[in-house]
């Protein structure tokens, strides 16, 4: 109902997988439950917290949600996305922001 309720209201959540398992919230990186957020709706802003306590970049958050759980390169640019939408940077900053990731996105593998 918790979920429901912030996903009716709009309300995007920072999850850092890195800090929710060095705090103990989640046994492994596989238990942080980004696909049960996402497939409900909510905005999911991935976050690196505390670099310098628990190691973490953004990047690599990225990449767990991509080896862990799967996410595609859509579905990561989705997370960029609505992170970016939700943040409180200028217009004109996140418009040159999600222009990055669809260029990122629209850019061929190598």
């Amino acid at each position: 109902e918790v979920l429901a309720w912030l996903v009716d209201r709009g309300v995007a959540l920072e999850v850092c997988p890195a800090s929710n398992v060095s705090l103990g919230v989640f046994a492994e990186d596989r238990h942080v439950p980004l696909r049960t957020l996402t497939a409900a709706g909510a905005t999911v802003a991935l976050g690196a917290d505390d670099p310098l306590l628990f190691g973490s970049r953004l990047t690599d958050q990225y990449e767990l949600a991509r080896r862990v759980h799967g996410y595609s390169d859509v579905e990561l640019a989705d997370l960029a996305r609505g992170s970016i939408r939700a943040s409180r940077a200028a217009e004109g900053t996140k418009a040159r922001l999600l222009a990055g990731v669809d260029a990122w996105l629209a850019a061929p593998e190598d």
